[in-house]
């Protein structure tokens, strides 16, 4: 009975939670407004973040404060093919206000989708994978690893900031109009990018639930729990935590290049210290280590910020963070971990009820027809006795 109870769990756990978040996502364009479903895309966007984030935060044990600036990477890539779709032949209009006649080398490359499309992925992993194998080369952990990705971003986020010329500076890369070649603003472009995020964050949620069932989850478990045990056995940490960190910084830039098709600009104010720190709410209020739970809190946190602010605008900020507040002492394992522990109560409860039940029924079927009068007496004596030893 206890196998059967702990597989029913696990199926309900691995199935019917991604199923429960999923079902509501796909009908939500028949429901929502164009508004809404274009909210609503952007914050499938974070969840994409999200999973990246848990997947070395609650696996690997390396809290990660710089993925904002790998979003933003993503978002600035993507963002620079639409900006010269939509310019056409002229030069973009911040180079133009900036004093430039010439486009930037830099930015020629990016006049091909392909190109574009593979520097989201491929530019956030590159510099990920550098700054990854040398951090981790010098057994840097913890908290030091922490400011190492947060000092990044904020060197990343200042250094975009004063090249007004190249990167639009504090206002980024606005005004894009067309997604190769379709209508930005258009209610069926919004529905196709929709369903396009959706696709995305549940094939990275495959590749994720993949990975971590596979001997490298595994293993990025138990260089969590004990790295130098994982090195004794024969295991490089430095080439597991590069890897499981190059990985994530790819899924923000996917993330960050969907957020500009959604959105239609990029600043950076999105790829700054704040955004990273508010991308490890999501996961600390889904729970981390689950990945289903680092999708629903980015859902979540987002929906309930967009809904403080539009309600009460000049104090949102104090109700969010009390929330915020209160769901970290409240549910230190995160809405996932809470879910799952009084799941498998109630589970527990429904099978013990159902035993019992059967047990009863086993117990009528052999008495018979008898009524509670007619049971012998010398039986019921017995079973106290029995019941003792």
């Amino acid at each position: 009975m206890a196998l059967r109870d702990s597989t029913l769990r696990n199926f309900l756990w691995t199935w019917g939670a991604p199923l429960a978040v999923a079902l509501p996502l796909l009908i939500a364009p028949l429901v929502l407004s164009d508004f809404r479903l274009n909210l609503l895309g952007k914050f499938l966007t974070y969840a994409i973040v999200a999973l990246g984030l848990d997947l070395i935060w609650g696996y690997g044990g390396m809290l990660s404060l710089g993925q904002g600036l790998f979003f933003g990477l993503g978002g600035y890539a993507m963002a620079m093919y639409l900006k010269l779709e939509t310019s056409g032949s002229r030069l973009p209009d911040f180079m133009s206000w900036s004093g430039l006649e010439a486009l930037p080398l830099f930015w020629e490359p990016f006049r091909s989708p392909v190109v574009a499309l593979s520097a989201v992925v491929l530019l956030p992993m590159a510099i990920a994978g550098a700054v990854g194998y040398l951090v981790f080369r010098s057994r840097v952990q913890g908290v030091y690893f922490s400011l190492i990705t947060q000092a990044l971003t904020l060197i990343a986020s200042i250094l975009f900031i004063g090249q007004q010329a190249i990167t639009g500076g504090t206002n980024g890369i606005t005004n894009l109009k067309t997604i190769f070649g379709f209508a930005r603003g258009a209610a069926s472009t919004q529905t196709v990018l929709y369903f396009v995020t959706l696709f995305c964050l549940g094939a990275l949620y495959l590749l994720c639930r993949r990975l971590t069932q596979s001997r490298f989850g595994r293993l990025l478990v138990a260089m969590r729990d004990d790295e130098n045990r994982v090195r004794f056995l024969g295991y490089n940490p430095v080439t597991l935590k590069t890897l499981v960190f190059a990985l994530s910084a790819g899924m923000a830039g996917i993330a960050g290049a969907l957020f500009v098709c959604q959105v239609g600009l990029i600043s950076p104010s999105s790829m700054g210290v704040m955004p990273s720190v508010e991308m490890v709410t999501w996961v600390a209020v889904g729970g981390r280590g689950t990945l289903i739970g680092a999708v629903v809190g980015a859902i979540l946190v987002s929906l309930g910020k967009s809904a403080l602010s539009e309600s009460y605008p000049e104090v949102w900020q104090l109700g969010f963070g009390a929330i915020f507040a209160a769901s970290v002492m409240l549910l230190p394992t995160g809405i996932a971990g809470f879910l799952r522990r009084h799941g498998s109560r109630l589970v527990r409860r429904g099978a013990g009820g159902a035993a019992a039940l059967a047990g009863a029924r086993g117990e009528a079927a052999v008495a018979g027809p008898a009524g509670a009068g007619e049971v012998d007496p010398a039986a019921r004596a017995e079973v106290p006795a029995t019941s003792g030893r």
